[in-house]
């Protein structure tokens, strides 16, 4: 893959990269009088009787809203809400081309949480689902908890727990190919922000017990007073006090922080077959080659497409969404997370068909230390990650749909994507 252009971007984004489009016929003086006046007061009349028919009678059943304020824009920051769109917009452009999820972009000119929340609920008749994107921390801990709350449909912040449910997948195969039990292991996660305390708090579902955080402070310990309430929970009592005390006799490494913060020698420190997440975006806390240069065990994944185990988070949310929008899902619970989770590990293990392999221009990707997290553009995650989700939201009663039939919803889905397995 060549390198991205500055022209070649700006070209890209010209006049935007969604639109909507018709699904009725709309041709006939008629099809008019069906589609607005007098006949659209018929299923307004329906709707109006049984709130729950508008996921029947309208879009509402395939419809997720990506709102932002624009405050944790990618590498960015805070630009500003307009400024923030071009990202939204596609965000929109992979539910739609990896799930066939319609979206809309939501940009909010207003910072203040309370006020966020006040206004995505006013909005939430409108969509099956809400997916909070880039919303600075700790409020969007905050806009997230509260504002499932006050609405019926699954809300995700997908900066917190798209990050956690791909990284899991990867621990889980990693933990595999290199014999490790989850309950035994030592992580060190680097960067105490949405991302890392969402994937903390998701690998102590699993079992971790052994989680050392640490921000740009230190080790997030218990003498220390000055915590938010998001890091409270993760302070230990220890007498590790930096990244590198903390990194000795580590299993695994969690890097949600900045470029180069750790050193070959932290790498050497590690147990046996240590598993390396960097995924500061672009330039990684440690690269590949470094790592390499001192530990040929290590298992490495990084958020960048030019290495093995790309951590990509549209391996989640779009199916993640798909799925509970499947089932008019009221939320998004622990254990549809894991359940995407789990799909997407086990995929990993699965022959990986020619198709896949013709796009990235490889003969051959089989399940290792090299490949331990699925490609972004292998048609099964839309099956398998749709189909867990989906299933376990019907488990955790949180669906609306009743007498689920998995077989029938896996005909479905194959016919809606045209995918032949």
């Amino acid at each position: 893959m060549g390198k991205v252009t500055k022209e070649e971007a700006l070209e890209y984004h010209l006049g935007g990269k969604i639109s909507t489009n018709i699904k009725v016929v709309c041709e006939t003086a008629h099809d008019l009088s069906l589609a607005y006046s007098p006949g659209v007061a018929e299923p307004c009349k329906e709707i109006s009787r049984d709130s729950e028919l508008a996921f029947k009678y309208t879009n509402k059943s395939n419809l997720v809203a990506v709102i932002t304020d624009s405050t944790a824009v990618l590498g960015l920051g805070d630009i500003g809400a307009v400024a923030g769109k071009p990202v939204m917009e596609g965000k929109a452009v992979l539910f739609k081309k990896f799930a066939d999820v319609d979206a809309f972009d939501i940009e909010l000119d207003e910072k203040d949480p309370k006020k966020i929340v006040e206004i995505c609920k006013a909005l939430s008749p409108t969509f099956g689902g809400i997916n909070l994107e880039d919303i600075k921390s700790p409020k969007c801990f905050y806009i997230e908890q509260e504002l499932q709350k006050v609405v019926d449909i699954p809300v995700m912040h997908d900066d917190q727990h798209g990050t956690a449910i791909i990284t899991t997948a990867g621990l889980i195969n990693a933990c595999e190919i290199s014999s490790k039990d989850m309950k035994n292991i030592k992580i060190v996660v680097s960067g105490a922000g949405a991302a890392g305390i969402a994937c903390a708090n998701m690998y102590k579902s699993m079992g971790v017990k052994n989680i050392v955080m640490v921000d740009s402070r230190g080790v997030i310990s218990k003498d220390r007073s000055d915590l938010t309430p998001e890091k409270m929970p993760f302070a230990i009592q220890t007498n590790e006090k930096t990244l590198s005390d903390a990194m000795n006799g580590a299993d695994m490494f969690l890097g949600l922080s900045k470029p180069g913060v750790l050193t070959k020698d932290m790498i050497a420190s590690m147990n046996d077959f240590p598993i390396i997440f960097a995924l500061a975006n672009p330039i990684p806390e440690i690269s590949p080659e470094e790592i390499l240069e001192v530990r040929q065990d290590a298992i490495i994944g990084t958020g960048r497409s030019d290495y093995p185990n790309q951590v990509n988070n549209v391996l989640g949310f779009p199916f993640i969404f798909r799925g509970a929008l499947d089932v008019r899902a009221k939320k998004i619970t622990e254990n549809m997370k894991k359940a995407a989770s789990r799909a997407i590990a086990d995929l990993a293990k699965e022959s990986v068909c020619k198709e896949v392999l013709e796009i990235y221009g490889v003969s051959e990707l089989k399940f290792g230390k090299d490949y331990i997290i699925p490609k972004p553009f292998d048609p099964r995650a839309y099956l398998w990650v749709s189909m867990a989700v989906a299933k376990a939201a019907v488990e955790d009663g949180v669906a609306r749909v009743e007498n689920f039939d998995s077989e029938a919803y896996k005909e479905e889905l194959l016919k809606r994507k045209k995918i032949t397995l």
